[in-house]
């Protein structure tokens, strides 16, 4: 079972990767705007600093992307405020208030509260404030030189009081309310996902609950089931007495019943086991052993109806990490499925190629196939297609159920493809370290 702090740890990371990324986005939005506001606009920019700038971004954000996996929550605050000091010196450089880049600030404010908490979010406002007022008044001071848009600006507009009063208000006052705004919704999604993440494990106690009954009352059946099986086999064989036609014949349709309950049972306690089992006990195994081992399980059935079946395995695949007898029964029943819905004297294949750290697995016959708007429902529960059902009336829709519970446990990936009355391909994707799902 994860733990609770692991998780929370993994959200930490997802969300400071994210941050990365968009800085990454950024940087080259600085520099693309530093090549067009000069080559294009004629716009004089300084260009020591700009790089000098750019490169102070590259190398933090270089390593933020190393220390990624022990970050913690200070390093969002660390990471935001170095953007906030980059993005007002980038400003500063570039025209000062007169810049329309200013209201970009806004973006870290919206960042600042979806990762911060409310009060964090805003002392990153407050900084973000200071940082402005302190640039302006510098600028109108003359204690920092102030750097025109030569081509953009028509007046310089740094030293007019009431243009900075103006604009200052307007720029912090949508500082705190992007903030307000942002952590406001952050917020709400969060006791959005707190709630549902109650309601999932609600639901989960709730199947297993359920799982741990239907394995009760199913070893029960199966019990039950194993002594009437028994006992109508011993009839049916005569031990207890010669049995004329009409008997031998009603004992017969009794144990051929009993022997398809007895697998229904069977394939549903398995199904809950797997459902049940925190991991599958893993060990390596041939995994071309496995597959003619599976291909000789159906070989006889196939042979009676004249059914070739061709198997194609790449030299490269062999050890995989699994658990082996799930993966062989897995194969073993889409291979039964295959041999059991295609027409004498068609064809299965089954091919097994390397594909880096994973084995793609592909079973090809030539039967029935499923009906285009069926395929999608394959894989559930007691499922059976309504070709299926008309072609062989046995059947406990549970196979693929538990093909797809096997695959996912081993971290794969299982699907298939069909064209009605042309044939099937089952695929199967198996991480060759067999990591559980």
């Amino acid at each position: 079972m994860r733990r609770a702090g692991t998780t929370a740890d993994e959200s930490i990371v997802e969300r400071s990767r994210w941050l990365i990324s968009l800085r990454w986005i950024a940087i080259a939005g600085v520099i693309l705007t530093a090549i067009t506001a000069g080559r294009v606009f004629k716009i004089p920019l300084p260009v020591a600093p700009f790089c000098v700038i750019t490169a102070v971004l590259i190398a933090y954000n270089l390593i933020f992307t190393f220390l990624i996996a022990r970050l913690r929550n200070g390093f969002a605050n660390l990471q935001i405020s170095l953007d906030l000091a980059c993005l007002a010196a980038l400003i500063h450089f570039s025209g000062g208030i007169e810049n329309p880049f200013l209201f970009y600030f806004i973006f870290h404010m919206i960042i600042a509260g979806i990762l911060l908490s409310r009060r964090a979010a805003i002392l990153q406002a407050t900084f973000a404030a200071v940082l402005f007022l302190a640039m302006v008044i510098l600028e109108y001071t003359h204690t920092l030189a102030h750097y025109c848009l030569g081509g953009f600006i028509i007046e310089d507009q740094h030293g007019n009081l009431l243009y900075i009063a103006g604009v200052s208000f307007v720029f912090i006052s949508t500082l705190y309310i992007a903030v307000y705004m942002a952590t406001s919704i952050a917020k709400r999604l969060k006791r959005r996902e707190a709630s549902l993440g109650k309601a999932n494990a609600l639901l989960n106690e709730k199947d297993r609950i359920k799982s741990e009954y239907v394995l009760r009352v199913t070893h029960d059946i199966k019990e039950h089931l194993s002594a009437i099986q028994s006992c109508v086999e011993t009839v049916a064989g005569g031990i207890a007495g010669e049995l004329n036609e009409k008997q031998a014949n009603l004992l017969q349709r009794a144990d051929e019943r009993t022997a398809k309950l007895m697998a229904f049972v069977k394939a549903l306690v398995e199904i809950t086991r797997i459902k049940l089992a925190r991991e599958i006990e893993f060990d390596y195994f041939s995994l071309k052993d496995t597959i003619e081992s599976a291909i000789n399980f159906v070989d006889t059935k196939a042979r009676d109806k004249s059914i070739i079946i061709n198997s194609s395995i790449s030299p490269a695949v062999d050890m995989i990490n699994g658990a082996q007898v799930y993966i062989e029964e897995t194969i073993a029943n889409i291979l039964a499925n295959a041999v059991k819905y295609t027409s004498a004297g068609g064809r299965v294949d089954i091919d097994v190629e390397d594909d880096g750290g994973n084995v793609l697995i592909r079973v090809r016959d030539t039967g029935i196939g499923i009906p285009k708007g069926e395929i999608g429902k394959l894989f559930e529960e007691f499922y059976r297609a309504t070709n299926a059902r008309l072609t062989e009336k046995s059947g406990t829709g549970l196979g693929l159920a538990i093909a797809r519970q096997v695959v996912a446990r081993h971290g794969g990936k299982i699907w298939a493809e069909s064209e009605e009355g042309v044939g099937s391909v089952f695929s199967i994707i198996l991480p060759k370290g067999g990591a559980q799902g």
